[in-house]
């Protein structure tokens, strides 16, 4: 009887001996790999909008080591890397609907072998929506596992550093809140897809009328707040509830005239001057006149807009003094 168990369990040594003989060549060779991930282009990031507000991470492959890395690349990504996003409370975010369907059809992977010698290193870009569904604003932590078998032989995984993800409120959802147009009616207003002139005159004019909710339809609060470097550092290490509170409080402010008075300033006539913009990006070049009790202020106001969701909101401004009259 002992001879028998002295059999098996040196059987069962020797079967897991040859197991460990068999992956540990590729997991050796993978061993001076470090796979490092940032933001490519790091913006304000919104829920959804997968194509018009994408979340690109610059993802590379260095080889540390003094031998050739090499490694299989799919020609679509998603069977060579896996994206992991959790939330403050290590909830993880659940992959997209089209990464789900491409991992679980039938298809042929093409991939090419890359070559990477010592102390070079292999980069890309991705675009973090495509693989993970961000549908609400919070803060969150990006990790990547990169397959360097492809994603069908996951048994050898490299893994990524972490980024810290700040997911902002999306300035259409937001644009969308009704406010009232005039006391004496229902009416009511919307955000509209306007021209970024067309969005600082009305925002002027809100402000001339004292229509606050007006005032702040078109306008990128958060941005405004983390103008000043102390309160965007307060404001990005809090948690979504704290900053919410800190947003509503900054809105205060502003009414109340404590802060930014540049900004809430009511001026007497204006002219829009110039308005030069991208696609995404744009200027309005205003001039505003101020009246004093015994004289007429002149000052030059540049808005800074920029567009999501096809709505252009203001983030910024500057104001040059232009002499008085």
């Amino acid at each position: 009887m002992k001879r028998i168990l002295f059999s098996i369990a040196f059987f069962a040594a020797f079967g897991q001996s040859v197991i460990s003989a068999q992956l540990m060549p590729q997991e050796a060779a993978f061993k001076d790999a470090d796979v490092a991930i940032q933001f490519y282009d790091r913006t304000m990031y919104y829920p959804g909008a997968v194509h018009d507000n994408p979340i690109y991470i610059h993802i590379s492959i260095k080889n540390n080591g003094t031998d050739t890395l090499r490694f299989k690349l799919a020609d679509d990504r998603m069977f060579s890397l896996d994206f992991s996003v959790y939330t403050v409370r290590n909830t993880q975010l659940p992959q997209t609907d089209t990464l789900i369907r491409k991992r679980t059809t039938n298809q042929t992977v093409y991939f090419r072998e890359i070559a990477v010698e010592p102390g070079e290193e292999y980069a890309f870009v991705e675009n973090l929506k495509e693989y993970i569904a961000i549908t609400e604003q919070s803060v969150y932590y990006v990790e990547l596992n990169f397959y360097p078998e492809l994603y069908k032989a996951k048994y050898t995984t490299l893994a990524s550093n972490r980024l810290t993800l700040q997911v902002s409120p999306s300035p259409s959802a937001a644009a969308v809140s009704a406010i009232p147009v005039r006391a004496d009616t229902a009416e009511i207003l919307l955000a509209e897809e306007l021209p970024p002139d067309k969005v600082v005159e009305q925002t002027i004019i809100a402000r001339q009328r004292s229509l606050w909710n007006q005032y702040f339809l078109y306008m990128d609060v958060e941005a405004m707040l983390e103008k000043n470097d102390a309160a965007r550092r307060r404001y990005r290490a809090a948690s979504a509830d704290e900053r919410a509170r800190m947003l509503t409080r900054y809105r205060a402010d502003l009414m109340a005239l404590r802060i930014d008075t540049d900004i809430v300033a009511v001026p007497e006539r204006f002219e829009i001057a110039r308005t030069t913009y991208s696609p995404t990006e744009g200027t309005v070049e205003v001039v505003e006149w101020f009246r004093y009790p015994t004289y007429r202020e002149r000052k030059i106001y540049t808005y800074y807009v920029r567009q999501r969701d096809g709505i252009w909101m203001i983030y910024d401004y500057k104001v040059v003094n232009a002499g008085t009259e």
